[in-house]
């Protein structure tokens, strides 16, 4: 499970969400869980029945204002109640300054409070889409991924089999590479793979015999991107005596990467197989069904179709007595 401490996000979003720490309060070391930021909305009235305690909690000029119409009692009162749900911090907008109250309950309960510069709307905009991909499910695949005529393929089989070889020969027409031997696969959204390659490591290319290959250094700086969906898998198989493909495409494989079903392709090696036009193939004809048109299912219908129209002629005949 993904955390992240106060003072790592205040760190790394520093600059980004122009924050500052609110003197007087500390809680650096509380542990953020979750991706989800909201504002308190009812809980600073004292209703805290369904208040999502787990979240960061962000305070702008609604909130500010309403605290500064209520009297000293009251408003401590509501920030007692409030402060004492564990939440990791509490954001403020719009350098906004807090009534006093605020800032003393949060020392008390030991609550950072991190001041933005930025408008409410601005500092949405900014701060969610880092949450999510700092906390999107991940995981590593053995592999090379490649982008192939805009789509992205990612190419497995065991150790040696060829997958680096293929990516290269692809790279040489054209393609760009992502990843070698490693990739990093972040899930955004409910089904969206993205796949990049380490840091160290990105844009390197292991050829067994030759040693490491500087893709960009060799092909151009066009040859390499730092991150493409994963929208293809393709299994590199070692072809052997009794061995089954799919010979009509009707029956789809998937392979199931962070909860994501993705196409997969089983491709059985044999000498003389061009695999690297086989890989061009593969993405074109992904981009043919993803405009609406299955050669495989267009086939099969029309095969269908002749079949009821051939039966429904023969039943004529048989019924014709004339």
């Amino acid at each position: 499970m993904t955390t992240l401490l106060v003072a790592e996000l205040f760190q790394q979003l520093r600059d980004l969400l122009e924050l500052e720490l609110v003197p007087g309060t500390s809680g650096l070391e509380r542990v953020v869980s979750a991706a989800d930021v909201s504002s308190p909305g009812l809980a600073l009235a004292g209703f805290v029945a369904r208040f999502p305690a787990e979240r960061l909690q962000v305070f702008g000029e609604t909130e500010v204002t309403y605290l500064r119409s209520l009297d000293s009692v009251t408003r401590r009162e509501h920030l007692q109640k409030f402060f004492s749900f564990p939440f990791p911090c509490l954001f403020v907008t719009k350098g906004l300054e807090l009534p006093l109250e605020v800032v003393e309950e949060a020392a008390k309960f030991e609550v950072a409070i991190l001041r933005s510069a930025l408008k409410t709307n601005e500092f949405y905009n900014r701060v969610k889409p880092w949450l999510e991909d700092h906390f999107a499910p991940q995981t590593t695949l053995h592999g090379s991924l490649a982008d192939v005529y805009g789509v992205g393929v990612l190419f497995m089989g065991q150790s040696g089999i060829g997958k680096s070889e293929c990516v290269l020969d692809l790279v040489e027409r054209g393609h760009r590479l992502v990843a070698d031997d490693l990739v990093l696969v972040r899930r955004r959204g409910t089904e969206v793979l993205i796949g990049r390659g380490h840091e160290l490591q990105r844009h390197y290319m292991e050829i067994r015999g030759v040693g490491l290959v500087d893709i960009p250094a060799i092909f151009g700086i066009r040859a390499v991107r730092q991150q493409k969906r994963i929208e293809v898998v393709v299994q590199l198989v070692e072809w052997q005596q009794g061995a089954e493909a799919d010979r009509t495409g009707l029956d789809g494989e998937t392979m199931d990467i962070l909860g994501v079903p993705t196409p997969r392709i089983t491709i059985l090696l044999n000498p003389g197989k061009n695999i690297t036009v086989v890989a061009e193939v593969i993405a074109m004809h992904h981009l043919l069904k993803f405009s609406g048109i299955d050669p495989a299912e267009r086939f099969n219908a029309g095969l269908i179709k002749q079949m009821r129209d051939k039966a429904e002629i023969q039943r004529y005949l048989r019924e014709d007595h004339e």
